[in-house]
């Protein structure tokens, strides 16, 4: 996949202060498991995104855990973190729910354990059934990250043909309508 997305976006909030909505994993059933959002894996980020308009921003400390060299977040879980923003972005502007098919991810500094990273999760093109999206992350002030994630929506059964079972409840309202 080769594309540039070196486009400048100030990623500061432009959108109207009430036309904000705090999200978590706790939508899809308390006891969902995923690493990144469920409110319950005891392993998991816990993260709890919040839309800004049509923008998802996640403020994060990464414990020690999470590191790889030591003092630096290993580069495949600062990934996870930028692709559970993209989800998100997915879930809360779209109200779909996706799979990521492509990520690009530059790597632009060492993301430090035990200092809050700033991530925010922009739509730079969409159609019925693929969303790109422009994932920044910040911190100390400065760009740490930046991915460019490619999601596929699928239908409910398409859906639980990826999961290998059948769709939880909760889940169904984020499917893409079946096109008959």
């Amino acid at each position: 996949m080769s594309h540039d997305h070196n486009h400048s976006h100030d990623h500061a909030p432009t959108h109207d202060p009430s036309d904000t909505e705090a999200l978590d994993g706790s939508i899809f059933g308390d006891e969902q498991p995923c690493f990144g959002c469920s409110p319950s894996n005891p392993y998991g980020m816990k993260l709890k995104p919040v839309r800004e308009g049509r923008e998802i921003s996640v403020k994060y400390i990464a414990p020690t855990e999470f590191q790889g060299p030591a003092g630096v977040m290993h580069g495949g879980l600062v990934t996870t973190l930028a692709d559970e923003i993209a989800g998100w972005v997915v879930i809360g502007v779209r109200k779909q729910f996706g799979f990521t098919g492509a990520i690009e991810a530059r790597l632009l500094k060492p993301v430090r354990i035990g200092v809050e990273i700033q991530g925010r999760g922009t739509i730079v093109s969409e159609n019925a059934r693929t969303v790109k999206i422009d994932v920044r992350l910040r911190q100390s002030g400065a760009e740490v990250y930046r991915g460019l994630f490619s999601f596929v929506i699928l239908d409910e059964a398409g859906t639980e043909k990826v999961m290998g079972m059948q769709l939880p409840e909760a889940w169904r309202k984020y499917a893409r309508a079946k096109v008959v």
